[in-house]
């Protein structure tokens, strides 16, 4: 289908495409709209078992569209305020989605496209790809969940490093401090991320959405509260037909079938 957010399935995999390549798929209100509310509905998609965000054209996303927030009603703020509950909303949906979110990196991933890619589980990024936090250059702060994952991916030093500076980060830095899983060469990075998502989906989807339940979680919650978690967990996934599938497989020393219904 058409329109500001392009959605294409193959097999079990969605491809989530942002489509404003005049404007290096920087968001409007309207945009993020639509990436929301599609993220909601492949988040419930049972013929769904992952997802691919990328870009069109030659760049990943250039975050919030500063033009359409300074002509919005002559208020930035209010503009920010607006574009930022939408914004979150889709954060969020990647967050809570129980299957893999991979991104798929091609030029800029920059200011509200930096905290999108690294809302995601995975990040591939092409040799050219820059990544930059972008924010604090136009006198902003971090958006879009950036201020927490930013620091668990590279540590409190480094993190602010990032924030005061804001210098561009190149693929192979990126790689080497932890904020892409991995690099490819130009016009791969898609191919790569659709190759990882649709190994964890031949996987068993409901240990995947627990183990990510879980690692989110543990950031929020005490010691004694997460292990009480992973068994509360444990139990489920032993109870769920994948872990029984997985459980039969080993005793009778072959590869499991998950995903079956």
């Amino acid at each position: 289908m058409g329109g500001l957010i392009e959605i294409k399935q193959h097999d079990s995999i969605a491809e989530v495409d942002l489509n404003r390549p005049a404007a290096y798929n920087a968001f409007n209100y309207e945009m993020i709209s639509q990436l929301a509310d599609h993220l909601t509905a492949l988040a419930s998609d049972n013929t769904v078992r992952a997802v691919v965000i990328a870009g069109n054209g030659k760049a990943f996303c250039a975050g919030g569209d500063l033009k359409w927030a300074l002509e919005y009603s002559n208020r930035p703020a209010a503009a920010f305020h607006t574009l930022a509950g939408q914004f979150h909303l889709a954060i969020l949906e990647i967050r809570r989605m129980p299957k893999p979110v991979v991104a798929a990196i091609n030029g800029a991933a920059a200011g509200g496209g930096f905290s999108l890619a690294l809302a995601c589980d995975l990040r591939v990024a092409e040799n050219s790809a820059v990544l930059r936090q972008a924010y604090t250059a136009s006198g902003l702060c971090i958006d879009g969940g950036g201020s927490f994952t930013l620091p668990r991916l590279v540590g409190y030093a480094r993190a602010l490093e990032i924030a005061a500076f804001d210098e561009p980060i190149p693929a192979s830095r990126a790689l080497e401090w932890g904020l892409v899983t991995k690099v490819v060469e130009d016009g791969q990075a898609r191919e790569e991320a659709c190759k990882m998502a649709g190994q964890i989906a031949r996987g068993s989807l409901n240990s995947f959405a627990w183990s990510k339940k879980l690692i989110t979680d543990s950031f929020n919650t005490s010691f004694e509260t997460q292990i009480e978690n992973e068994r509360a967990a444990l139990e489920a996934c032993a109870d769920h037909r994948d872990g029984l599938e997985g459980l039969s497989a080993f005793s009778q020393k072959r590869k499991p079938q998950f995903g079956l219904k």
